[in-house]
């Protein structure tokens, strides 16, 4: 006999679970606990199944059957109503979880997992919250490219070229790995391509030319600021490692009796350990410099807050104040000036130039090559490069030499 709704209020919870027949296989299911639910019992391809159709009072008598009319729709049509109902819950459970900003938050934790340098998490997180407002509550399966443009040409609209370019970029890093985790379909950043700016390209500021090179190691010979200062930038002369691998060097890395320094993967541009040679006179530096500053973390610790570094500030402005503007040298120009002075000498192999600025290329076997065959020559350029800048800067013959021993 079907229900009624005067028949439902009046349902009372027993000391075990019973059933009330509404017809069609929907019946209501009473619950010692009190709970009224309603189910519906079918069977699609030969197996007996139920499929729950929610709770009695909140939906009604009247919604139930219609909703036990689709279902037998649905079977009549060939689908299983249950594998239906999954399927929605499913859409619903994405559109209110996987939104831009969670997706988000996931990759940077991944890569981050990964060994990602933290300067590199840091400004793709920066980035990501410039889209924030715009895409961050967004079900990702539902962004469209004119939604992403949207903060893209805010972006633009500030003249910051470069960053709405890379702002781009991490926004399709995002949809990327929310296809590869079946969480979206499509990238839309690619129907970007050609929508934005194209920013000019500005390469680092370097001397090149022998002259002005001479002229500017006598003048990092002769700053007279903050010994930290004075020691990074005559080590950069020297060693001409990327800035920011010099001034977040710790004195772990460092091993003085060996002349050897260990730059750690998650440092470099790279992401793979690299070992650079000391010639004597960069020894001589660490070593005078370990004086001061060896019971600190960093080597280049800040004099502002010693358990940190040095800003990544501190060494351009201190050309600055040497008289070089911005447009003619930088602290990321010592790697162009050594490369083009070491590449004009011809004493050296290209190869064994690239090696020592770490330039080699990702192939595992190209890179051991590398290791192994041009370290002793290494060795002796970083000897003879230390040498040339000594008698460039001041006209006194270099420091003793150190004992090498191939790697």
């Amino acid at each position: 006999m079907p229900l009624t709704d005067l028949k439902l209020r009046q349902l009372k919870p027993g000391a075990a679970v019973f059933r009330e027949s509404d017809g069609g296989g929907l019946f209501i299911e009473v619950r010692p606990s009190g709970s009224r639910l309603w189910r519906l019992a079918y069977r699609f391809g030969g197996k007996q199944k139920l499929l729950a159709l929610g709770s009695y009072p909140e939906t009604s008598l009247a919604r139930v059957r219609q909703r036990r009319l689709e279902a037998k729709t649905l079977l009549q049509d060939g689908r299983d109503p249950a594998a239906v109902a999954k399927a929605a819950a499913e859409v619903r459970r994405a559109l209110e979880v996987d939104t831009f900003a969670t997706i988000a938050a996931e990759l940077l934790e991944k890569q981050e997992r990964e060994g990602k340098a933290g300067a590199t998490i840091s400004k793709k997180r920066w980035l990501i919250g410039l889209a924030a407002d715009d895409l961050g509550e967004r079900p990702i399966r539902t962004i469209t490219a004119a939604e992403i443009l949207k903060p893209l040409q805010r972006v633009e609209s500030d003249g910051n070229y470069e960053s709405a370019r890379r702002l781009r970029a991490v926004i399709g890093q995002v949809f990327r790995y929310a296809i590869a985790t079946a969480r979206a379909d499509t990238d839309p950043t690619f129907g970007l391509r050609g929508a934005l700016v194209t920013p000019r390209v500005t390469h680092r500021a370097a001397i090149t030319d022998r002259k002005r090179f001479e002229t500017l190691l006598g003048s990092v010979w002769g700053y007279e600021g903050a010994l930290e200062t004075m020691a990074a930038l005559k080590l950069l002369a020297l060693l001409y490692s990327r800035p920011g691998e010099l001034r977040l060097a710790r004195w772990p890395e460092f091993d003085l009796d060996k002349a050897t320094w260990t730059i750690p993967a998650a440092r470099t541009k790279m992401r793979r350990e690299h070992v650079k040679p000391l010639p004597a006179a960069a020894v001589a530096i660490l070593r005078d410099l370990h004086a001061h500053t060896g019971n600190y973390p960093f080597v280049f610790p800040s004099q502002l807050s010693p358990g940190k570094p040095i800003s990544e500030n501190t060494l351009n402005g201190a050309l600055r104040r040497l008289g070089y503007l911005k447009s003619e040298h930088t602290s990321h120009g010592f790697r162009a000036s050594a490369s083009s002075l070491l590449n004009e000498s011809g004493l050296w192999n290209r190869d064994a130039i690239e090696a020592e600025l770490a330039h080699v290329g990702a192939d595992q076997v190209r890179r051991a090559y590398h290791r192994a065959a041009y370290w002793d020559e290494r060795v002796r350029m970083a000897d003879w490069w230390a040498t040339e800048i000594q008698a460039i800067a001041h006209g006194k013959p270099p420091a003793p030499s150190v004992d090498r021993k191939p790697r």
